[in-house]
């Protein structure tokens, strides 16, 4: 288990060197906000490297500030202080490099999972024989076949969610931003879409950041685990995940390894977290 982490550093304690540049850099970074009765801090202190390739967990209590930190490396909110970088460039506004998974799929009623996964070829106006090549590849890798040309409403929860994934992934961002993805899925369905998901970075090697209330889901998807406080949210403590990268998931929730962790995660927020 690592010290919590203050500054700006990789897994190691070191700083990135040119062959190891973090791919998301989050710098001393605040976030303060005016409501109509008083002035809140959101989030205070926040320093985090994460390496090109890495699979990143944020947890914590309800409202500490864990999307904010997605919607800030996204470009969608600008932080009061401090700075955020992608790939070594400075976050000024929305990206268009990254992809983003909420926790609802927002598929268009209308259109097929292939049409839906293709919407974001022609947002980005890929060249149509990439895009149908890239969206073909994606639909057999997260176990879609045969499923191409269903609607939304003929699709399960976790398949809907694939499809989003899938939608996500078509362009190849480097960064993969998942705010509470499985969040409204049934039990069954999120254990095996999280052996999917394990499946598929280990396939891409993308660099994931994910936010969640599970610590078992965070545990077993993650190479380091950051536990956030209590509003205003800083970083209580990153946590290494000694795990083997293939993960098999009765075994793996099973590991003394795991065990140690995930206690670990309880501990930092306390019993009355509101986590699972």
């Amino acid at each position: 288990m690592s010290k919590p982490e203050t500054d700006s550093t990789t897994a190691s304690g070191r700083d990135p060197g040119p062959a190891e540049q973090a791919a998301v850099r989050i710098d001393e970074v605040a976030v303060r906000f005016r409501t109509r009765k008083r002035d809140v801090t959101a989030l205070r202190e926040v320093s985090l490297d994460v390496p090109m390739g890495e699979f990143v967990a944020i947890v914590g209590p309800s409202g500490c500030g864990k999307s904010t930190l997605l919607k800030m490396v996204a470009g969608l909110l600008k932080p009061t202080t401090g700075t955020v970088r992608l790939n070594g460039e400075k976050v000024a506004g929305p990206r268009h490099d990254i992809g983003y998974v909420f926790q609802r799929a927002a598929l268009l009623e209308w259109r097929s999972a292939r049409r839906n996964i293709l919407l974001q070829a022609e947002m980005r106006r890929m060249p149509g024989e990439q895009a149908r090549r890239r969206t073909a590849e994606l639909i057999e890798m997260t176990g879609l076949s045969g499923f191409e040309d269903a609607l939304p409403h003929e699709l399960s929860g976790g398949m809907q969610q694939r499809v989003a994934l899938c939608r996500a992934l078509l362009h190849e961002p480097p960064v993969l931003l998942m705010d509470e993805p499985f969040g409204a899925l049934d039990a069954l369905t999120r254990e095996q879409l999280n052996i999917e998901m394990n499946r598929i970075w280990r396939t891409t090697r993308t660099t994931v950041l994910l936010v969640t209330h599970s610590i078992p889901e965070a545990v077993f998807l993650a190479n380091r685990v950051v536990v956030m406080s209590d509003r205003p949210g800083t970083i209580r403590e990153i946590i290494d995940v000694d795990l083997p990268a293939e993960r098999e998931y009765a075994a793996t929730l099973a590991m003394p390894e795991f065990a140690s962790v995930a206690g670990r995660i309880r501990e930092l927020l306390g019993a009355g977290a509101a986590v699972e």
